[in-house]
């Protein structure tokens, strides 16, 4: 059964540092220009900030395509939308409908106003920003887990915890078709060209299926363990997988090779975001900081610094800023209440 990288503890995958997979791993003999010159710039813009989201853990981030607004989706089974305005995050709505935890949500990927969101009450949501209604509710056979948007914005995917995938029309809202798979489901993706439909599953492999006869195309043993989470960069060049053995593994689109791995994390990958020029790739964990690596190297670039395992991270899709969320408890008055804030690094530090 398919379990939300979200509620993923050190018991759920059982702690593992870097295993085999790290001989890979490649060493160069210095920075690059590229490393050294946003390592200059995050120096002055090496700030978090928090802001209230929620009254429980948020479990997703996300941008709109033009990066106006983040949305975020949480346990209190809600999500939250905010504006960006110069460099702080301001609530716009929150959207309220749900009977259960939002776990993952996403945007269209060409319209800025539309996003949809995926529940353990058994049914996806799609919002429209400009009326802050629910458009469509679409109910599916189960406790939904994981959701995606297809680059063409027609059709929008969605896994539920029994290893089911639903492909939903996004127009009519009506399921075109549905896979019931043998494996653990992590998460799920289409490759930017949208012929190949891509899976991470519990056996530490990804399955390819062509897009849309959702015909098997390649089973790649991508890792030793449990792979969870995917995603493809926006030059379509690579795609990244992270792994319970605590291992990022960078991947050739077109070769289906892998090319390189990122070794600095000692717990289960739950959440990889590449940012919008595609040479700096964030990843985190239980560990208490999120690691971005310059992509063509791997070396280390920074080091973002957390109080807490992070759930979620999403760059921004123009500018060298990272959204996230983390398991904060909101310790000023109970230390035991979840915080639900949503945070941003890379901001200007203070003059």
């Amino acid at each position: 059964m398919a379990v939300p990288a979200a509620a993923m503890g050190p018991s759920a995958l059982g702690q593992s540092g870097p295993g085999s997979m790290a001989a890979w791993c490649s060493v160069s003999s210095g920075p690059s220009r590229y490393v050294v010159g946003m390592q200059e710039l995050f120096r002055g813009h090496s700030k978090t900030r928090e802001f209230p989201a929620h009254s429980a853990k948020v479990h997703s981030v996300a941008w709109s395509c033009d990066g106006r607004r983040l949305a975020s989706g949480s346990f209190d089974k809600t999500a939250s939308v905010f504006l960006l305005e110069k460099d702080r995050l301001v609530k716009e709505n929150n959207y309220r409908g749900h009977g259960d935890s939002v776990d993952q949500l996403c945007w269209h990927p060409s319209n800025p106003d539309l996003f949809v969101t995926a529940s353990g009450d058994k049914t996806i949501r799609i919002w429209d920003v400009r009326t802050t209604k629910c458009i469509a509710t679409v109910n599916t056979k189960g406790e939904n887990i994981n959701i995606c948007w297809s680059p063409d914005g027609q059709t929008i995917a969605v896994g539920n915890k029994d290893d089911v995938v639903t492909f939903i029309d996004a127009k009519t809202h009506r399921s075109k078709a549905e896979e019931q798979f043998k494996f653990e489901v992590n998460e799920i993706s289409w490759n930017n060209d949208n012929n190949m439909f891509f899976l991470t599953n519990g056996n530490g492999c990804i399955n390819i299926l062509s897009y849309p006869e959702l015909k098997p195309v390649q089973s790649i043993n991508a890792h030793p363990s449990n792979c969870i989470c995917i995603k493809f960069d926006p030059m379509g060049k690579y795609f990244a997988t992270g792994s319970a053995d605590a291992l990022v593994s960078l991947w050739d689109v077109d070769e289906l090779v892998c090319v390189r791995c990122f070794s600095r994390l000692d717990w289960p990958v739950r959440t990889l975001s590449f940012s919008h020029d595609g040479k700096m790739l964030a990843s985190a964990s239980e560990d208490h900081f999120i690691d971005i690596a310059e992509v063509e190297t791997g070396d280390k670039l920074w080091e973002v610094q957390c109080e807490s395992p992070t759930f979620t991270v999403a760059w921004h899709p123009k500018r060298p800023l990272l959204a996230f969320a983390c398991d904060d408890k909101d310790g000023k008055y109970d230390s035991s209440r979840e915080a639900g804030t949503v945070k941003l690094f890379g901001l200007p530090n203070d003059p």
